[in-house]
């Protein structure tokens, strides 16, 4: 019996394929089901087995007692803390990007060229070379150790990939089409709200997903820059994970890093579509 070399060569793909899947998804497997054990469960069977009686105990733990005494009271006040900074520091980032690519696109200047190759360093750029000159910034504006210096720290280390995002997007356009707009009579702020901004679904979403992304996902910053009752949720964990303990409660600690991200895994199921759609309208092409 003769194979088709073209059917076997794709169900050979289709096994890789599902291999890879297998082992990017084990970890998270392995997560779950660790969160859904005591810890007598734990000890005596094996790690990738299924819960013997499924228990929901590591996860209230995780979110509102983890930690006994008054270190930390698990990550429900981080989780808040994170949601509170994340939400406005992406729209503003977003908006601010928006912006600056419009700009830096369709009205052209003497130096826009420039000023967008400068622009472009802090896309380079490692985050630790800002930490002393951000702080002692956040200190002059007296936002040290609050969740309003972290939302402009994040704000202001997001534009130049907003504004990257938004430029290379907003290059596509032709530039006839804002011609004929002006021809019309409309102007800066009317072309960019009832022209622009309608045809930017694709990147905006895209941009939207890639700093909430960042942002809820970030640690150096938090640790950085926040004060005891600021602390984002990946500070919190991270805490809860390094708490000394006489029996290490490895259900809570998976169960916590669930909780942790499970914001971003959600953002990716429900609007994954919409950021596959802006990468190929040419959200990241150079």
């Amino acid at each position: 019996m003769r194979i088709d070399s073209k059917l076997f060569w794709r169900g050979l793909l289709y096994v890789g394929l599902l291999l890879a899947v297998l082992v990017f998804l084990a970890p998270l497997y392995v997560m779950l089901v660790t969160s859904l054990k005591d810890a007598e469960d734990i000890r005596e069977n094996s790690l990738v087995s299924w819960p013997q009686v499924l228990r929901f105990e590591a996860w209230g733990l995780a979110w509102d007692s983890a930690c006994t005494g008054a270190q930390c009271s698990g990550l429900k006040p981080y989780f808040w803390n994170s949601v509170f900074m994340a939400v406005p520091a992406v729209l503003l980032s977003t908006a601010w990007g928006a912006l600056n690519g419009y700009v830096l696109s369709l009205w052209k200047f003497k130096g826009s060229d420039t000023l967008f190759a400068m622009l472009l360093f802090g896309v380079f750029m490692p985050f630790q070379v800002v930490l002393l000159p951000m702080s002692q910034v956040l200190g002059w504006l007296g936002l040290s150790s609050s969740i309003m210096g972290l939302i402009l720290v994040h704000l202001l280390a997001g534009l130049p990939s907003t504004t990257l995002f938004f430029r290379n997007y907003y290059a596509a356009i032709p530039n006839d089409l804002l011609n004929a707009a002006r021809m019309d009579g409309a102007g800066f702020w009317l072309i960019f709200t009832r022209i622009i901004l309608p045809m930017s679904t694709p990147i905006v979403m895209v941009t939207l997903i890639w700093q909430f992304t960042q942002i809820w996902n970030d640690f150096l910053f938090g640790v950085a820059f926040s004060g005891a009752d600021s602390k984002p949720i990946t500070v919190g964990l991270n805490n809860l994970a390094n708490t000394t303990s006489s029996v290490k409660a490895y259900n809570v600690d998976m169960a916590a890093a669930l909780i942790a991200g499970l914001p971003t895994m959600l953002v990716y199921v429900l609007a994954g579509r919409y950021f596959v759609r802006g990468l190929t309208a040419g959200a990241v092409k150079g």
